[in-house]
C-alpha cells in the first residue's frame, strides 16, 4: 500500500470522546490561530459514551463537574444516562465546529519526536483495508483513554467451554439483548456492575452480583435540586459556575475528609447502606471493603436504585 501524502498541522489531538472534543474547543478559544485535526479509530464520535451500550449505562459523577466549563449542562439530572450524555458531546462539537476536524476511522500506530526539527511524526492507518496515513505535528495531544476499545478484558474461567449459557461483556453488549425471565449473574461490583443490576433486575427473572471482594456504595439523587432551582432563578452560565464550584468543592471535602477519619466515614457510608436495604442483609460481608474509604473510587447510586427498597425486584447478594 502507498503512503497518504505528508500532511502537518500544528496539533493532532487523538481520540474524540469526552477529552478531545474538549481539548479542540479550549484549543480554539485560546489559539484560534493554530491548525488541527483529531483522529479517531471508531466511525463515530462520542468515546466511551458510544462505545458503552449496556442497560444502564450511566456516569458516576455530575455531570456540572464531568460536562464542560464553557457549556452549562441544562438537563434535570447530574447523574446523567449515557444517551443524554453522548448527545451533549456531539451537539458541543457541532456548534464550535469541532466535528468538522474530526477524522474518523484513524487509527493511531506510533509517534516519533524529532529534536532538530521539534515535531512529531505520526503514522496511522486508515479504514478497514488499514490505508497507511502519515501526518506531522508540533503537538500531540493523546485524549484515547484508557480503554482497550476493541477488546475488554476478560479473565480465564474454568468452564466456560461447557457452560451452556451465554457470556457476555458489558464493553461489546449485542444489541437488542433480552433478558425477560433469565437468570443472569454479574460478576464484579464495581461502576460498571452497579449500573447493570438495577438495569437487569427490571426484567430479568432473578440477578445475583458476585463479587470477589466489596466496593463502598453510596447512594446519591439523580437529580440535584439546588442546581435545578439555581437554574430557574440565575442566567444558565452563573448557575452553572456556581454549581460546578459547589460540586467541587464538596467532593473535595469528603475525599480530605475520608483520608483524615477514614473510620468516620466508614461509619457513614455504611450507615447509608443499611438504611437504604433495610434488615435482613448482611452488611459487614457484603458491603464492607478491607480498604479505606476512596483507597479505590466510591460507588456512586442514584436515587438508591440498587437497593430494594427503591425498587422491588429479585435480587441476591
Amino acid at each position: 500500500m502507498s503512503m497518504q501524502e505528508e500532511q502537518h498541522v500544528d496539533v493532532l489531538i487523538v481520540g474524540a470522546g469526552l477529552s478531545g472534543i474538549g481539548a479542540a474547543c479550549h484549543l480554539q478559544a485560546s489559539c484560534p490561530g493554530c491548525s488541527y485535526l483529531i483522529f479517531e479509530g471508531r466511525e463515530r464520535s462520542g468515546g466511551t459514551w458510544d462505545l458503552f451500550r449496556y442497560p444502564g449505562v450511566r456516569s458516576d459523577s455530575d455531570m456540572y463537574t464531568l460536562g464542560y466549563a464553557f457549556r452549562p449542562w441544562t438537563q434535570p439530572k447530574s447523574i446523567a444516562d449515557g444517551h443524554t450524555i453522548l448527545g451533549y458531546l456531539r451537539e458541543t462539537a457541532a456548534q464550535h465546529g469541532v466535528d468538522a476536524k474530526i477524522r474518523f476511522n484513524h487509527r493511531v500506530l506510533r509517534a516519533s519526536w524529532s529534536t532538530p526539527e521539534a515535531c512529531w511524526t505520526v503514522d496511522a492507518e486508515h479504514g478497514r483495508d488499514r490505508q497507511p496515513v502519515r501526518l506531522r505535528c508540533n503537538f500531540l495531544f493523546l485524549c484515547s483513554g484508557y480503554y482497550r476499545y476493541d477488546a475488554g478484558y476478560t479473565p480465564e474461567f474454568a468452564g466456560t467451554a461447557a457452560y451452556t449459557g451465554r457470556i457476555v461483556h458489558p464493553q461489546h453488549w449485542p444489541e437488542g439483548l433480552d433478558v425477560s425471565g433469565q437468570r443472569v449473574v454479574v460478576i464484579g461490583s464495581g461502576a460498571t456492575a452497579v449500573t447493570l443490576v438495577p438495569a437487569l433486575a427490571k426484567t430479568a427473572a432473578h440477578v445475583t452480583l458476585l463479587q470477589r471482594s466489596p466496593t463502598y456504595v453510596v447512594a446519591r439523587p439523580a437529580e440535584d435540586p439546588i442546581a435545578n432551582r439555581l437554574r430557574r432563578l440565575l442566567p444558565a452560565k452563573l448557575a452553572y459556575g456556581l454549581t460546578r464550584w459547589k460540586n467541587v468543592l464538596l467532593s473535595m471535602f469528603f475525599f480530605k475528609l475520608a483520608r483524615s477519619r477514614p473510620e468516620r466515614v466508614k461509619r457513614l457510608i455504611l450507615g447509608g447502606v443499611r438504611q437504604a436495604l433495610g434488615p435482613g442483609y448482611d452488611v459487614a460481608t457484603h458491603f464492607t471493603p478491607r480498604y479505606k474509604p476512596w483507597d479505590q473510587r466510591v460507588c456512586v447510586v442514584p436515587d438508591g436504585d440498587l437497593s430494594p427498597r427503591s425498587r422491588q425486584a429479585p435480587r441476591r447478594w
